[in-house]
């Protein structure tokens, strides 16, 4: 286990027509924060979302208009130093149906979406390749 502080709180919103993930670390590259989590919410006008099965993503396709219902992922660095956001999303249609996973590249936003960044400060949390289940997992250590 690792163990920090809380730092900044950062307050964003992110526009119509940008890709959501892209945004996000976006925002999170321009802050310089390489530790922390992030909450969302607002409207997609298209979501991909990914499950993870036998060591690859599996995508589903999705189109709007959707509510994000919950958004929220962490933040680490890779093993060469760049920021990795890690999302995970659930949206609903107009029936309330809701579908959840993985957020990928691709998500268009809708109206708006609201992002709350909280840093996590003195303390270094590096994802690295994991073999035994081809992900980039946190190293703890």
């Amino acid at each position: 286990m690792l163990k920090g502080q809380i730092g900044r709180i950062c307050f964003s919103r992110i526009f119509e027509g940008e890709d959501l993930a892209e945004a996000v670390k976006k925002r999170v590259e321009e802050n310089g924060i390489k530790a922390g989590i992030f909450i969302l919410i607002g409207s997609l006008k298209n979501v991909i979302i990914g499950y993870y099965k036998e060591g690859q993503y599996m995508s589903i396709e999705l189109d709007g208009p959707l509510e994000i219902a919950s958004c929220m992922g962490n933040i680490a660095v890779d093993e060469k130093g760049e920021i990795v956001i890690h999302p995970h999303i659930v949206v609903a249609n107009e029936k309330g149906k809701a579908f959840g996973g993985h957020l990928m590249k691709g998500s268009i936003v809708g109206a708006t979406a609201e992002l709350v960044i909280i840093e996590g400060v003195g303390v270094n949390l590096l994802r690295a390749f994991d073999e035994k289940t081809s992900l980039n997992l946190w190293k703890l250590s």
